[in-house]
């Protein structure tokens, strides 16, 4: 595997995209934003200014599972996206498990700011950057 430093998270959704940046130096992720698909269609030119700030080494993507590990009627769509990253910018591209990330980042907001902080945006950049770091977690990428 290349020697990766910096990587973008995308929780992806059909009406928003989370995203994150993780750096493997730190192995710890920040939340960015969520943008807003555009009939059912990722915001590329959103992600090509993000992809172009930020200059990763590699792209993650959660991949949606049921509890059990079967797929949701989401999850074909995700890995669609996922293959779309890859010939789009040429860079190495990840799937990585997102169960539970939801749940867990509306508990994270909540306990930073209460029900006002639980807004979908919000919840779908840190399920990114849940996804990221649970990659970091796991991934050998020195």
């Amino acid at each position: 595997m290349p020697n990766i430093k910096t990587v973008l998270g995308f929780d992806f959704g059909t009406k928003y995209i989370g995203i994150a940046v993780g750096y493997t130096s730190l192995a710890m992720a920040q939340p960015l934003t969520s943008l807003a698909a555009q009939k059912r269609e990722p915001p590329w030119q959103e992600i090509d200014a993000l992809v172009k700030v930020w200059s990763p080494d590699a792209l993650i993507v959660g991949i949606p599972l049921n509890m059990d590990g079967t797929e949701q009627p989401i999850t074909q769509s995700a890995r669609f996206f996922l293959e779309n990253l890859k010939k789009r910018f040429h860079l190495p591209v990840f799937a990585a498990d997102e169960r539970l990330t939801t749940v867990e980042a509306r508990s994270r907001l909540f306990a930073s700011g209460g029900y006002k902080a639980l807004n979908k945006r919000a919840i779908d950049s840190v399920s990114a950057q849940l996804i990221v770091e649970t990659w970091l977690e796991n991934a050998r990428y020195e």
